[in-house]
């Protein structure tokens, strides 16, 4: 696919069918991740891939977390919604999860969470190239010591994750804001 093309039709993808993904296509994505720009070429990520009963156990944290901040919210009498249920119902949907860490180094935060997001950005584009869907997970922070503690990464810190799999949807590109209101010249 030409790379216009890719990113155009790159989507989040919250619906998987129930295929498998052979090593050799995650380790391809992976590779790609490699070559994202990072800060002072440090290359701060780390991904462990889960699949079946690790990635249902991630799911299962993630669901007794939800089950808690429901209880907190009643109360404190706040409506507030969290999508921690739906996002566990999709880990456990996706027949692979990437975990993406970084060393916990306080001086790098901003440069190696940038870095991060090309490294992301590459698999999910690359995930699309190949006939995959992808989808970017930042609700995995808010238990990210249980699950960094379960694939025995306590040393490091969790920043997001990534579902992976065959697309079971065709969402429709939401909305992007125009280029004029995003963009000044000087």
């Amino acid at each position: 696919m030409e790379l216009d093309t890719v990113i155009k039709n790159r989507k989040s993808i919250r619906k998987y069918k129930n295929i498998d993904i052979t090593n050799e296509t995650i380790e391809e994505l992976i590779n790609c991740a490699r070559f994202a720009p990072s800060a002072k070429n440090r290359q701060p990520w780390k991904f462990v891939i889960v699949k079946n009963k690790v990635k249902n156990e991630i799911a299962d944290i993630m669901l007794e977390q939800e089950k808690q901040f429901k209880i907190d919210m009643e109360k404190q009498l706040d409506n507030t919604k969290s999508s921690v249920k739906e996002t566990a119902l999709i880990i456990k949907q996706a027949p692979i999860l990437i975990l993406v860490f970084r060393p916990k180094d306080r001086n790098w935060i901003i440069g190696d969470s940038l870095s991060i997001g090309a490294a992301i950005e590459h698999i999910c584009l690359k995930a699309t190239d190949l006939g995959l869907g992808s989808l970017w997970i930042r609700d995995i922070v808010y238990t990210q010591d249980k699950i960094a503690h379960l694939v025995k990464k306590d040393e490091m810190e969790l920043i997001c994750a990534i579902s992976i799999g065959y697309s079971d949807e065709s969402p429709r590109q939401r909305l992007r804001k125009k280029l004029k209101d995003i963009m000044e010249w000087y």
